[in-house]
């Protein structure tokens, strides 16, 4: 379980999180939803603790990550060993696929497992190759990125993330950098991971997706879980005004 407690987190004079709470049960899949600005992304980043935040916890399985609390309440920051092994619990797939340019697609999977796992190359390759097949490329892992698509490259991304065998998979808007058509094939790939009860967490502007693979779908107003829910009580049933007229907006 991924339990978060009164997450602040500014930048400059801007506060983007004002005490978000949220948990997320092992083998769940949550979406977050909301306005451009509001928060999500930062949110999700804080998870990963690809962004500091200011003040409030983040625990995985009752583990806190990234800071250690002092006697008299105040964090420090971990050692970098120590936040890097908490940071391979977890896989994080990107709006912009980040492939390194100058590898191909099975290095570009290869690369973390390579560096963190103690297991011989041959063996870490064997288990890229059947990542690459697992999202429908097994015939791309001679491939370097600019010879991809996009949603290509957006799967070589999300095998990627998986080769770290991640207990939680942070997914940012995975889909709204591609061109329609490439959508679909992206969005299968996810699909097919709910039967393998891996904990996700996405951001997506896509609400029928939402809807389909959601537990639970959290929207998130100023900073703060507003309102969340089972799919069909937060879509169809909204309580909160401000979400209301943003499915309004974008229906």
């Amino acid at each position: 379980m991924i339990e978060i407690r009164g997450l602040r987190k500014s930048f400059g004079g801007l506060e983007v999180l004002r005490g978000a709470d949220l948990d997320v049960a092992d083998g769940e899949v949550l979406t977050l939803i909301g306005r451009s600005g509001c928060g999500k992304t930062t949110l999700l980043r804080c998870i990963d603790f690809l962004e500091e935040y200011d003040a409030g916890e983040i625990r995985l399985d009752g583990e806190l990550l990234w800071y250690a609390k002092a006697p008299d309440g105040s964090q420090r920051r971990l050692a970098e060993p120590v936040i890097r092994r908490m940071r391979q619990r977890m896989g994080i797939v990107f709006q912009q696929y980040n492939l390194f340019p100058h590898m191909t697609a099975l290095e570009n999977v290869c690369l973390g497992p390579e560096f963190s796992q103690n297991v011989p190359l041959r063996e870490i390759e064997e288990q890229g190759r059947a990542l690459l097949a697992r999202v429908g490329l097994a015939e791309k892992a001679s491939a370097y990125p600019f010879q991809l698509s996009g949603g290509q490259q957006q799967r070589v991304a999300i095998a990627r993330a998986l080769a770290m065998r991640p207990k939680v998979l942070l997914l940012d808007e995975i889909t709204s950098a591609l061109d329609p058509e490439l959508v679909a094939e992206v969005e299968d790939v996810i699909r097919s991971l709910l039967s393998e009860g891996i904990m996700m967490v996405l951001v997506t502007h896509a609400i029928g997706f939402a809807r389909e693979i959601s537990n639970r779908i959290a929207y998130v107003s100023e900073g703060r879980i507003a309102e969340i829910g089972r799919p069909a009580e937060v879509l169809d049933r909204p309580q909160d005004p401000t979400l209301t007229e943003f499915l309004r907006r974008i229906r």
